[in-house]
């Protein structure tokens, strides 16, 4: 799997290589997200998703987004960190720190967060504006630390998929 892949298969709560709303929002819920959050958030990633990725062979009206052609859904306005084809581009990454982490080296504040994503917005992109905007601040909400920063070790994370299931289990030990 690319490194993409990984980072969406999280969400296939049944590891068919499919992902519907209803495990979208299932994997919204693990991860700490209120109810309200997951429930808008799955049919809007999925309506935004599943044109891209569905190769036909599944009714569209169930919003299916396929594993394995993620890639194809992949959005403008974004950090670079993942390439076309879904692989992790090291260099992208560091860079996001390089030139927004003012504040610490190895994190992002809020409104460090604010500034790249004002720097990665390209013009007449609102809709991958937006889908950058929505995935960095659910980030921010689900994964800031005690001090309210985004650290780097966290955000690499997301970025090799793990993160997801650490927040899971941490969700699970809470309760």
């Amino acid at each position: 799997m690319t490194p993409l892949q990984k980072h969406v298969s999280f969400f296939d709560r049944n590891k068919d290589g499919v992902i519907y709303p209803t495990e979208t929002y299932e994997g919204f819920r693990a991860i700490g997200c209120s109810v309200a959050l997951s429930a808008v958030s799955a049919p809007l990633i999925h309506a935004f998703l599943s044109p891209k990725t569905n190769n036909g062979s599944l009714p569209a009206i169930t919003l299916p987004i396929i594993v394995a052609i993620i890639a194809k859904g992949k959005h403008g306005s974004d950090s670079g960190a993942y390439d076309t084809e879904g692989m992790f581009v090291p260099e992208k990454f560091e860079e996001i720190f390089q030139k927004h982490a003012h504040t610490n080296p190895d994190a992002l504040t809020s409104d460090e967060l604010k500034e790249m994503l004002k720097a990665n917005q390209q013009p007449n992109d609102r809709q991958g504006w937006i889908a950058s905007r929505t995935e960095w601040e659910i980030l921010l909400l689900v994964a800031k630390d005690k001090d309210g920063l985004l650290q780097k070790d966290t955000v690499r994370s997301v970025f090799d998929g793990s993160l997801f299931y650490k927040l899971e289990a941490d969700n699970k030990s809470l309760k």
